[in-house]
């Protein structure tokens, strides 16, 4: 039976019906008072909730490609084979726990359903589809002409700049070199995220950016994130969420002293929220931020600070309220700051006070290098409280309005270095031989090709439907979904990639080996995979469900 897009609505269709009866079994269990989640039940019911969030997010990514693959051809046969893992995957968390997922029996063990499933997991059509990506460029969800050519401008400066430099700046955990940042404010990437009345590009929107603004941002990330995730890193996130937080929580003045340099990449941004005992739980922040006259003193530590040696500006999320308060007693601050290359730093502040900061080594996402920062009764002016005193105590939610943006872009940039594994492994496999043949000319190779192929599209599409849905004013749950998914799908891609590769696949000199060091970090940094899917996929989806 050929398969079709008919047939990927059906599976996607079926799989909803599913995610959606255990979301709403899980809701009724989990119901606390005013219609919110009782935390505590939810807790109970942990394995269920993370494989739930899991099926969710496989889901809604189905769901973003049907469009594309409406289309016909090559898109028709990525989506109806991505349908196809969706439904086999669901199963898989399923099965021996249905009275737990609230259904019987899953739909596509019989009728039209089972056919469809059938026709979506063939492996004539994974070999379909190789035959076609292997030949030319992966394709991609459709874009504007505009975009399509923003796309081709990042994708050749990836490629002449950023992809030389990699090697060389991992292998040797270097700065990111100075002339690179200089190329990347030419190119506008600081301002992006920043509006037009501040320097930046972003024509702004009702929701802080228009759905062209965000695309652009997650092309730019996915196309430099090619060339290299630990060069590119997140030069477009960190001036976001300082614009996003002065222009929604600051002052105007505020506003006009930074943004324009930011934007302009005369002041580099970096951020200080996380705490060696308080990761994901930020609501448990304990640096202090505490008022004496014109100035408030800063105490505690924070840890992994990416970029912020290099950084002229640090956001700093402090408590100024009691440990009682949790998320309503924190604050944002802006803390000015001179350069500083290379792994170790110290600031004697100007008012008074130290920062005493050492990179963590990591074993990838090298060229920014993450610092644990200690602050020692170090003064920062009280006019740099983002808000001035109208901005006390709400340094959390300032935060949160650019966590959406941040978590899809951080999709935007696996889906980018899945892509460079990808291109890795098909040129490899037609170049290798093995028995006399190509590699690319074996069934489980190209089968495995296909699966990449069409789990890049997925991820795609889904982070392009999150930018239409944040510029709408939602999306923060489909943000974090996204994110979950293709930073786990980044891993599976990069470590096959340097499967294909054999043993070269370990050698330091193949591009591939450091694909699957970088993709690691994905999981695990702006929430990781658990807390996201446990406190914010699976609550969000109950909570929907309760409204």
């Amino acid at each position: 039976m050929e398969a079709t897009v008919d047939h990927a609505r059906t599976l996607l269709t079926a799989a909803r019906e599913v995610v959606d009866r255990a979301v709403s079994r899980l809701a009724g269990d989990v119901r606390g008072s005013n219609a919110r989640v009782d935390l505590a039940r939810l807790d109970r019911e942990q394995a269920l909730v993370y494989d739930l969030s899991a099926a969710a997010c496989l889901v809604g990514a189905g769901e973003a490609m049907l469009e594309w693959g409406e289309s016909g051809g090559l898109a028709a046969m990525l989506t109806t084979a991505y349908s196809g893992h969706v439904a086999a995957e669901v199963a898989a968390r399923v099965q021996g726990r249905e009275r737990a997922w609230g259904v019987e029996a899953l739909p596509w063990h019989h009728g039209d359903v089972a056919q469809a499933f059938a026709a979506a997991r063939s492996v004539e059509l994974l070999e379909r589809i190789t035959e076609q990506v292997i030949a030319g460029p992966l394709p991609s969800p459709p874009l504007t002409d505009e975009l399509d050519m923003a796309r081709r401008v990042f994708r050749d400066f990836a490629r002449e700049k950023v992809a030389p430099l990699a090697e060389a700046v991992h292998r040797n955990d270097h700065d990111v070199p100075e002339s690179l940042i200089s190329d990347f404010a030419r190119m506008g990437l600081f301002g992006m995220g920043i509006t037009e009345e501040y320097g930046g590009s972003a024509s702004g929107g009702p929701a802080g950016h228009s759905e062209n603004d965000l695309l652009a941002m997650v092309v730019a990330t996915e196309e430099i994130t090619r060339g290299s995730m630990g060069l590119a890193g997140p030069f477009i996130t960190r001036p976001e969420i300082l614009a996003t937080a002065l222009l929604k929580g600051g002052e105007e003045e505020q506003a006009k002293r930074w943004l324009p340099d930011v934007a302009s990449g005369e002041l580099m941004v970096g951020v200080a929220v996380t705490e060696p005992d308080y990761g994901s739980d930020v609501a448990g922040l304990t640096t202090t931020a505490t008022r004496e006259g014109n100035h408030y003193r800063i105490n505690g530590v924070k840890t992994w600070s990416t970029f912020s040696g290099r950084a002229d500006l640090l956001l700093l999320l402090a408590r100024t309220g009691t440990r009682e308060d949790r998320h309503r007693g924190l604050s944002l601050f802006v803390i000015e700051k001179p350069r500083f290359p290379g792994h170790a730093w110290i600031h004697e502040g100007e008012h008074g006070g130290r920062i005493d900061a050492r990179a963590i080594s990591t074993i990838g996402y090298r060229g920014m290098h993450s610092f644990e920062i200690s602050f020692e009764d170090y003064l920062v002016p009280a006019e740099n409280l983002i808000g001035g005193d109208a901005g006390l105590g709400r340094g959390f939610y300032l935060q949160m309005n650019a966590f959406a943006n941040g978590r899809m872009q951080t999709a935007a940039r696996a889906v980018g270095l899945m892509r460079a594994a990808y291109e890795a492994a098909a040129r490899y496999t037609q170049e290798r031989h093995v028995f006399g043949s190509a590699l690319a000319d074996y069934q489980l190779t190209r089968t495995k090709l296909a699966r990449m192929a069409y789990l890049v599209t997925a991820c795609q599409a889904y982070t392009y439907r999150c930018a239409h849905l944040i510029a709408e004013g939602g999306g923060q749950l489909e943000a974090s979904m996204v994110k979950s998914l293709a930073c786990n799908a980044a891993e599976w891609v990069t470590r096959e990639a340097q499967q294909l590769h054999g043993g070269y696949g370990y050698a330091e000199e193949y591009p591939v080996s450091r694909y699957f060091l970088d993709a690691r970090v994905l999981s695990l940094f702006e929430g990781a995979d658990e807390t996201l899917a446990v406190r914010v996929i699976a609550k969000g989806l109950a909570e929907r469900t309760l409204r």
